[in-house]
């Protein structure tokens, strides 16, 4: 007789289906990625007029910029004429943002400035040409957050979630001025998002997979104290820190980010799901401005070892998850309740977005935007064709 997978009086794992069915990514982007808070950078990568950062949200082009006023702004990277991108480096330093397609060209706010040849249209109104902006949030630690939800304000405040994160007692001792942005690196990961965010949220695989972290930590006492939106995790070390130490303290921070903070160092993970199986991994790292060079290169080489050594872990499970043999596992209450955790968040996010959709018998993408220009007609057609109704409505019939 077949196994049937189940697992009676045990909370187990997430169905593998859900770590590479496409359909649940699809649906993951609009219920999670589409209008929750995203931890994505910190101010400190923006100290001039003009400096920004470019990347992807779930297939979603973002740009995150200081502008004229010292503000930092975000917005969708996409032209509103034809869709390219109005700026295409993953960082650097501009005075205009500059469509390289067809010329139009963009204050650092976000206000159309120029359309080239458009002066001679009736009726073309450039203020309704704007990039679409992006919410963006900073907390008391400098940390940088942004929600695509396009309505205003957004659907869920950022307070609902992380309220109480950038004032944890055991970061009484951290503070972000003390540190200056060093470098990002990244790693591509031939994995499902959710699962790096398991193996990131459990030291249970630390005594085996991690020698660095097993000769440094306490495994036996490690613990997570999960929050409403973010996970802390805590790490007791088997030698003591000095006085005015505050050591490692790591939190994970849902759906898709960490935030590592050490005494000579810290760093930022952001997660950028890519596919149902796939992702990349991209870390800002932050040096304590009076940390000697080796402290500093000796730390983020500890670092870097362990987050190869993950995505190592995290590739091979994923070939695993890929195939129809393993459906779930069980997961330990002490040492997976971070796992656990996620998978509440996740299921959740999921469950609530997906009933909202069947209530209204379509897709919700809290993101999308509405256009200035009329396509409803165009729009219709599209729709019909992709839930499959195009032969019944008559639309294509011939």
């Amino acid at each position: 007789m077949a196994d049937s997978g189940v697992i009676s009086n045990i909370n187990g794992t997430l169905p593998a289906s859900w770590y590479r069915e496409p359909a649940m990514f699809e649906l993951e982007k609009r219920a999670i990625f589409s209008n929750r808070w995203l931890l994505v950078s910190h101010r400190l990568r923006f100290e001039t007029t003009g400096e920004f950062i470019n990347f992807d949200v779930a297939g979603m082009p973002i740009l995150i910029i200081r502008d004229r006023k010292m503000e930092l702004k975000a917005f969708h990277n996409v032209c509103r004429h034809r869709a390219y991108p109005v700026v295409e480096k993953e960082s650097g330093k501009a005075s205009i943002l500059a469509c390289k397609y067809h010329g139009w060209s963009y204050g650092l706010s976000g206000n159309l400035a120029k359309a080239p040849r458009f002066d001679t249209v009736n009726d073309f109104d450039k203020s309704q040409f704007s990039l679409f902006p992006v919410h963006l949030h900073v907390d008391k630690l400098g940390f940088v957050w942004i929600n695509l939800d396009a309505a205003c304000p957004p659907s869920t405040s950022w307070e609902e979630h992380f309220k109480g994160i950038d004032e944890q007692e055991r970061l009484a001792g951290f503070n972000m001025d003390d540190y200056k942005f060093d470098h990002t690196w990244e790693l591509e990961g031939a994995y499902n998002w959710k699962t790096i965010m398991d193996n990131y949220n459990e030291c249970y695989h630390c005594l085996t997979a991690h020698s660095g972290i097993a000769a440094t930590l306490q495994i036996d006492t490690y613990d997570v104290r999960v929050q409403k939106g973010w996970i802390e995790h805590l790490g007791e070390p088997k030698e003591r820190y000095e006085e005015g130490k505050f050591g490692v303290q790591p939190s994970y921070v849902f759906p898709s980010s960490t935030i590592t903070p050490s005494d000579d160092y810290a760093y930022l993970l952001r997660v950028m799901p890519t596919s149902s199986t796939t992702c990349k991994m991209v870390y800002e790292v932050y040096r304590l401005k009076s940390a000697s060079d080796e402290s500093f290169e000796e730390i983020d080489a500890f670092f870097k070892q362990v987050e190869r050594e993950d995505k190592g872990l995290c590739d091979a499970a994923q070939r695993n998850l890929n195939t129809d043999t393993y459906v779930a596992g069980p997961l330990h209450p002490q040492k997976e309740k971070g796992v656990m955790h996620v998978k509440k968040l996740v299921k959740e996010a999921i469950e609530k977005h997906l009933a909202a959709e069947r209530a209204q018998g379509v897709k919700i993408n809290p993101s999308k935007r509405v256009a200035v220009t009329s396509v409803s007609e165009e729009e219709t057609l599209c729709k019909l064709v992709c839930d499959g109704n195009e032969m019944s409505a008559g639309i294509m019939a011939w």
